[in-house]
């Protein structure tokens, strides 16, 4: 399965991300997570020793040069536009408590189609990671689908949309939605999380109603907390996990895993 997760900064689209990968580890799968946020704290949610001494793919100036034979930040200049990168995931993911991480760094420009050397490195490295491996591939991105182009959009098996009980993060999730769409992104759906109580959950299903729900992630203070410092998962409560398993039960079977 290929699972791409986005929505407004601050909703805890890193959190679900870290969450999933747990449950899907846990099931027994095989588990790729990406950390395509410019942010990149996935690893300090993973709990990853030295999670801050992770070098993102696209701060790699020698690969970047060796690969499409062209300097980071080279623009009007010939390189590489089908780089090499199938070696990359074994060289360079991290992993931990069965769960691989790759932390690629920000693309830039992403709706524009900059045909940079990092951006054309990272795209091609991308769409080898949503085409051609066979673990459960988890992408948390940015707010948005710059990390997506059309020629690996149809290749996302579901698109998470992350909302929080708020307008704002429901509005976001509409734009995200038509971004998504007109790249070919259909199976898309939304968890709501920081849930406190049903006034909230139905907040968010009267605000949307017109999306397919995977499940709601209760407000949880520890939570919020580790999330807020960049601190790991390991103290959230059951029910944060029983919930996940029943998120990630969905998602194989509205994907026919």
């Amino acid at each position: 399965m290929k699972i791409a997760i986005s929505g407004k900064g601050g909703v805890g689209k890193t959190t679900l991300t870290a969450l999933l990968a747990k449950v899907f580890a846990e099931a027994g799968d095989k588990v790729l997570v990406v950390d395509a946020d410019p942010d990149a704290n996935l690893a300090a949610t993973l709990g990853f020793p030295d999670p801050y001494g992770i070098v993102p793919i696209s701060q790699m100036k020698d690969l970047i040069m060796e690969r499409t034979e062209a300097p980071v930040g080279g623009v009007g200049m010939f390189f590489k536009l089908n780089p090499k990168v199938d070696d990359l995931p074994e060289r360079f993911c991290v992993e931990h408590d069965g769960v691989k991480l790759m932390v690629m760094g920000t693309i830039k420009d992403g709706g524009t189609g900059c045909y940079c050397p990092e951006n054309v490195l990272l795209r091609r490295l991308m769409g080898h990671l949503l085409l051609e491996r066979e673990e459960v591939v988890i992408l948390d991105m940015e707010a948005g689908v710059e990390h997506l182009g059309r020629s690996t959009a149809e290749t996302v098996d579901k698109l998470i949309i992350v909302v929080e009980p708020s307008r704002r993060s429901c509005e976001t999730a509409y734009r995200i939605r038509d971004l998504a769409s007109d790249i070919g992104v259909e199976n898309i759906a939304v968890v709501g999380n920081k849930v406190k109580d049903k006034k909230e959950k139905d907040f968010l299903v009267d605000t949307m109603p017109d999306f397919e729900f995977l499940g709601f992630i209760p407000y949880e203070k520890k939570v919020v907390q580790a999330d807020m410092a960049n601190l790991p998962l390991s103290g959230a409560a059951q029910n944060i996990f029983k919930e996940t398993r029943e998120i990630a039960r969905r998602i194989k079977k509205g994907v026919g895993a």
